[in-house]
């Protein structure tokens, strides 16, 4: 079955729109688009048009599917029909009759004081060893200022100063936000950075490219390995998590940590707070006020 050309034509009007009013990343847009025409055709071509009762359908053919590719195609079709409705292309906004499944967020892996500390004694092992001032600069990055894999490796030459305490990144969706980098780890980009070609253009070069991302995991699980961790343990994302987490439980303000982590929604940020839960008990049964009462009462 093929879309027909109202639905080619207005998947197009909203994707451009989205990606001229909304920023949406480049992947964000693939992602709507593949589920806008897979719907499409499940519609026989007339997405745009359908009324309430045949979009009901469409439920009954993403039964198969998990509960998370349900959310995510729902929410796409749900932001192209209130565009369709904003712009008038259609009276009415039928996404009511899509279907809404419960999903548990996943909770963030994470690895623990011990684990980190395990790893940096392996760094500090290693660094006079050949690649020990690479994977010294990768960890202090990842697990001191919470960068992304993607924006890790791909980091240019000078963008890190010796003397400049944080760097502005561009992240998902093209937005910016200011990443502190401690002392630690500009002292370990430093030195990595003096062992690099003057015409290098990237601060962790491979070839003609900077590092990938397949070799950013290769190393953290080579380290953990020679570290005692088990590997699966730890990757990019786990010490993204981890720096969230420890920060969170000294004392961070969760509004701070969305801004240190880019994200959107502080919805998303909130995920951490899971882990705090020992510290929140704690705080509240040594420093409510009626805690005080109770121990002046006879």
């Amino acid at each position: 079955m093929t879309q027909s050309g109202e639905d080619r034509q207005l998947i197009a009007a909203f994707l451009e729109m989205m990606a001229a009013e909304a920023g949406a990343a480049h992947n964000t847009l693939l992602a709507y688009e593949r589920d806008l025409r897979g719907a499409s055709e499940t519609m026989g071509g007339a997405l745009a048009s359908a009324p309430s009762d045949k979009l009901k359908q469409l439920g009954a053919a993403w039964l198969p599917l998990k509960r998370t590719s349900v959310a995510r195609k729902a929410a796409a079709l749900r932001r192209f029909f209130a565009f369709l409705a904003d712009e008038g292309f259609r009276a009415d906004d039928p996404s009511d009759a899509l279907p809404r499944p419960t999903s548990e967020r996943p909770l963030p892996k994470i690895l623990d004081h011990a684990a980190i500390e395990k790893l940096f004694q392996e760094i500090e092992r290693r660094k006079n060893e050949g690649g020990g001032l690479r994977i010294a600069a990768l960890l202090e990055l990842l697990y001191g200022s919470g960068l992304r894999a993607t924006e890790l490796v791909s980091l240019s030459r000078n963008a890190i100063s010796i003397d400049k305490p944080f760097l502005i990144l561009k992240g998902k969706g093209g937005r910016e936000r200011l990443v502190p980098i401690s002392d630690r780890a500009r002292a370990a980009v430093a030195s990595w950075s003096a062992t690099l070609p003057k015409d290098s253009l990237w601060l962790f070069p491979s070839g003609r490219k900077h590092l990938s991302r397949v070799r950013l995991y290769q190393l953290l699980k080579e380290l953990a390995a020679n570290s005692g961790v088990p590997p699966e343990r730890v990757s990019p994302h786990v010490l993204r998590h981890a720096f969230a987490t420890h920060l969170l439980e000294g004392g961070a303000d969760l509004r701070a940590l969305q801004l240190l982590l880019g994200h959107a929604d502080i919805a998303t940020t909130q995920i951490y707070t899971h882990v705090d839960s020992r510290r929140l008990v704690d705080l509240v049964n040594s420093r409510h006020p009626l805690v005080d009462a109770r121990a002046k009462a006879p």
